[in-house]
């Protein structure tokens, strides 16, 4: 068995908080909480929220919501975590968004558990960013040590074939913001 984690999109269902309640009672194994663009309390006061009900939420850019709710478990963009890695290595998860091997190895040799690779497959979210494709993601996958999730147009269709090419799970936004 793999593992699935939920990418959170509030635009793609009618209420997050039910969604994750959902999320939670499913067989995704995390949700990563990933609304960005709200401001920093707005934020802190939804993972407040959303920690309440699911012990599967992983923060996302935040930082300073984590250490204000005492909550560590952080996903990345990239640049993010390499300027704080240093101030986050004890925290329980620390994943990283990673889009080349370069990014993956850095994020690997900086202390991340884990680095989403994206996008595999083309995407609505990116559609100007040309998908990596399977075999790329076999590559990388073969050449960390830590897990490697795909990440962009994956679906429970398409989920077992990244896992058939090293993926030791795969990320959803738009189907796991739909069942």
């Amino acid at each position: 068995m793999y593992k699935k984690i939920a990418v959170t999109n509030r635009n793609l269902c009618s209420d997050l908080i039910t969604q994750i309640e959902k999320l939670h009672n499913s067989d995704f194994d995390y949700i990563i909480l990933r609304e960005k663009d709200l401001s920093l309390e707005e934020y802190t006061a939804l993972a407040a929220s959303a920690i309440k009900i699911s012990n599967k939420i992983i923060l996302h850019t935040f930082t300073d919501a984590a250490e204000a709710l005492k909550y560590h478990k952080i996903h990345l963009p990239f640049n993010a975590f390499v300027n704080i890695a240093d101030k986050i290595k004890n925290y329980d998860i620390t994943g990283v968004s990673a889009h080349t091997i370069d990014d993956a190895f850095k994020a690997q040799e900086l202390g991340a558990s884990y680095v989403t690779i994206s996008p595999v497959f083309h995407t609505s979210c990116k559609p100007d960013v040309p998908p990596l494709g399977l075999n790329k993601l076999e590559y990388i996958c073969s050449k960390l040590s830590i897990p490697v999730y795909a990440l962009g147009g994956v679906t429970f269709e398409n989920a077992q074939s990244c896992i058939s090419h090293g993926a030791k799970g795969v990320c959803m936004m738009s189907q796991a913001m739909i069942f």
